[in-house]
């Protein structure tokens, strides 16, 4: 772990300090969402676990990069990263095997920063999809006659899931979610809060392009990522996000949430974990890629979606009791797709 002297971590409580007014008033980082924890005294710096809207200095971005150059300057092999592409699905169901639902926490926040899960409050906006035909189409598929619907891509154990179970029961809604491990599914199943006449579970790889979802294409409302997209070899993702898009109703939108270039955790990777830039692998096997605002936006207007939020979500993260302060960048984004030119 990086760990900041606490002549560092008053310097850079200062720095993030000074910068506070700036963020408040800044009309591209409000308060809500990402956050609403400002701080303005460095004496606080440890009163907290995570302070938001931090601004990073010159010296912070010259450092971050110094360090990532470094520790990518050596890259694995080609003749040895193919494993971690064609094998991605072991090494992830292994670590679910080792954790089974006790390595992350259920996301509680999802509803504060993507109130879009809830058709109720989609409905105020008044920005609703189009509606579609399913419900009366012969072919049956779950899900079928909810007005509202939900994909969940890369559910892992649930910890998404069962927030939003939870949030759209007895109302007229229904949750798919997938993932490439058997055993992470097979663990959403058994969750005493599964329930089948709200949500269908099942195992899908979303990199695979000749297989099918339950459900037909344009017949979502809503489609979620969070930290998935970042676990896929940067050659597929954009192939990912079109086929995923083809299954949005228009109106509908796509929810990112994923690693962000510079946090802590890409500065931090030891010399020979690198796989290409940017892009690494764990010891576990799995890896990790990390995005730009930049980045984001094109994966995203590529597949044919129209910005609606994309936003850089730095933050300090702090441990309290070691004294430790880190930089966390998080992308959180929201692309819609668009209806159709109108015929004249």
């Amino acid at each position: 772990m990086h760990t900041l002297r606490s002549s560092s971590v008053a310097t850079l409580a200062k720095a993030v300090c000074k910068l506070s007014p700036r963020l408040k008033s800044t009309a591209g980082r409000p308060s809500a969402p990402l956050g609403s924890r400002f701080l303005t005294n460095p004496d606080d710096v440890f009163k907290h676990n995570m302070w938001d809207h931090v601004q990073w200095t010159e010296e912070d971005k010259e450092n971050a990069r110094q360090r990532i150059e470094e520790n990518s300057c050596t890259q694995i092999p080609l003749k040895e990263q193919g494993k971690f592409d064609t094998d991605a699905c072991q090494y992830w169901d292994k670590f679910y095997g080792r954790h089974q639902d006790k390595f992350f926490k259920d996301r509680n926040w999802l509803f504060l920063e993507f109130p879009e899960l809830d058709q109720q409050a989609v409905l105020t906006t008044g920005s609703m999809p189009e509606k579609d035909d399913a419900a009366t189409q012969t072919a049956t598929f779950p899900g079928q006659h909810a007005s509202f619907r939900i994909l969940e891509v890369g559910c892992g154990v649930g910890n998404s899931v069962f927030p939003i179970i939870n949030t759209i029961k007895e109302k007229d809604a229904f949750l798919y979610c997938c993932d490439f491990s058997p055993r992470a599914i097979q663990l959403v199943k058994d969750h005493p809060d599964y329930d089948d006449s709200v949500c269908h579970a099942f195992v899908h790889d979303v990199c695979e392009e000749n297989t099918s979802m339950p459900f037909p294409p344009r017949s979502l409302d809503v489609i979620l990522t969070v930290f998935v997209l970042s676990s896929i070899h940067p050659n597929r993702i954009q192939g990912v996000v079109n086929r995923l898009s083809t299954y949005l109703k228009h109106g509908g939108i796509f929810l990112f949430r994923d690693h962000g270039r510079y946090d802590f955790s890409q500065v931090r990777f030891k010399k020979g974990r690198c796989l290409s830039e940017n892009f690494y692998t764990r010891g576990d096997g799995t890896c990790v890629y990390f995005f730009t605002k930049e980045e984001v936006h094109d994966l995203f207007s590529n597949a044919g979606l129209e910005e609606v939020q994309n936003l850089e979500d730095r933050r300090l993260q702090v441990n309290r009791r070691e004294k430790v302060a880190m930089h966390r960048v998080w992308m959180q984004s929201k692309y819609r797709k668009l209806y159709p030119p109108s015929a004249p």
